[in-house]
């Protein structure tokens, strides 16, 4: 089988098509707007179903020649970064400044925390409800009780935090605003 000069000229050269180098740019810089580590993107492709070695990464994003990336770590990247190929592919000027790439991953993921976390508040809370249900003598008790330690764990703010939920406050009720009563206010 003849080979033609195109193929000779692109093993000497070993020229690689310019996506290849902004797909392992991209993997860089998206990697480092996150904080991770190599190590940390290869444990976060595995636990995603996309295993990919530390030294793979570091080998994509700086070896020398740099190495490939096939199909199913592209579409484990994209899944990572959430984004979509088109974008892992194209040139990295054209993605937002890291600084403002990883502040909001990084508010995305406190997020996911928050959430999570006002899910186990809420499972707590109906436990204490279901608590005062079967103890109604002591209902007044535990919501001043919860409202104290609210009060006293964010040093006075906690009615005015905007993070308080609203489905505890309305159960605290006059526990954590005495003022609402007085005042014929609906919590």
């Amino acid at each position: 089988m003849a080979e033609g000069k195109g193929d000779d000229d692109a093993r000497s050269t070993n020229a690689r098509p310019p996506v290849e180098d902004n797909i392992a740019e991209r993997v860089k810089l998206e990697r480092e707007a996150r904080g991770w580590s190599t190590v940390t993107l290869a444990e976060k492709m595995a636990e995603i179903g996309h295993p990919i070695g530390q030294s793979a990464v570091w080998r994509i994003e700086s070896g020398k020649p740099r190495r490939r990336v096939n199909t199913d770590e592209a579409l484990g990247f994209c899944k990572i970064f959430d984004m979509t190929l088109d974008e892992l592919a194209s040139p990295p000027g054209q993605m937002a400044n890291p600084i403002i790439r990883r502040l909001v991953g990084e508010y995305v993921e406190l997020w996911k925390e928050w959430r999570s976390l006002g899910k186990s508040m809420d499972r707590v809370q109906d436990q204490l409800r279901e608590y005062t249900k079967a103890n109604p003598d002591q209902d007044t008790m535990v919501r001043n009780l919860l409202a104290h330690e609210l009060d006293a764990a964010s040093d006075g703010d906690f009615q005015r935090h905007q993070g308080a939920r609203s489905r505890l406050i309305r159960w605290l009720g006059d526990a954590v605003n005495p003022s609402a009563a007085d005042s014929g206010i609906d919590q």
